[in-house]
C-alpha cells in the first residue's frame, strides 16, 4: 500500500510541479534515486506509528516511563523546517534528504525499503515514458491517521509521444 500511495502522491506532485518532471527527465538515470527519496519524504505515505518505551528515558525534554506509548509523526518529521530547507516544496534535487519515511533507521527500519525504492524507480520510468502527458485531478483520501491512502485519483492521459528505450528499468 505504501508504494502504491507514494506513486499516486508523486504523480500529483509532478502534475503540480512540471519543472520537477522536466528536471528528472533531463537526466533520469542520475536523478531518479534522489527523486525517489523526495517522493517518500514529500508524500509521507505512513503518517504515524506508535512505539512502546522499553526503559525509562527522556525524549525532547519529556520524561518517558517504560511502558509509555510514544507516537512518531512521520508526516511532521518529514516537514521539519529545522531539518529541511523549504520543507513544503516538492524538490527532487534536495541534496541531503534525511527523511524518516522508512522509519528513520535503527531496528525499526522498513525491511521493504530497498524493494520500495526499486519499484518506485521502475514505476516512475514507465509512467514518465508511457504516459508523459498526464493531467491529475484532486486525490480523494481514505479516512484514517496511519497510512495516507489515495482511494481515487482522476487522471486524463494523452498518449501522443512514443515510448523510450526501457533499458533504464
Amino acid at each position: 500500500d505504501t508504494t502504491r500511495n507514494t506513486t499516486a502522491l508523486s504523480t500529483v506532485a509532478f502534475d503540480r510541479n512540471p519543472d520537477q518532471r522536466d528536471y528528472l527527465m533531463a537526466d533520469f538515470d542520475a536523478r531518479i534515486m534522489p527523486a525517489v527519496e523526495e517522493f517518500v519524504r514529500y508524500g509521507s505515505p505512513v503518517m504515524q506509528f506508535t512505539r512502546t518505551a522499553l526503559v525509562d528515558t527522556e525524549l525532547g525534554g519529556q520524561q518517558i516511563t517504560a511502558g509509555d506509548k510514544v507516537c512518531i509523526f512521520y508526516c511532521s518529521g518529514n516537514r521539519d523546517d529545522t531539518v529541511f530547507e523549504r520543507p513544503d516544496e516538492f524538490d527532487i534535487s534536495r541534496e541531503r534528504n534525511q527523511h524518516v519515511g522508512f522509519g528513520g533507521g535503527g531496528p525499526h527500519f522498513c525491511v521493504g525499503a530497498g524493494l520500495a525504492r526499486s519499484q518506485l524507480r521502475a514505476i516512475t520510468y514507465e509512467l514518465m515514458t508511457q504516459v508523459p502527458h498526464i493531467e491529475v485531478g484532486e486525490p480523494v483520501f481514505a479516512p484514517g491517521n496511519f497510512i495516507r491512502v489515495v482511494t481515487e485519483l482522476p487522471v486524463r492521459v494523452d498518449r501522443k509521444s512514443t515510448r523510450l528505450n526501457s533499458s533504464h528499468v
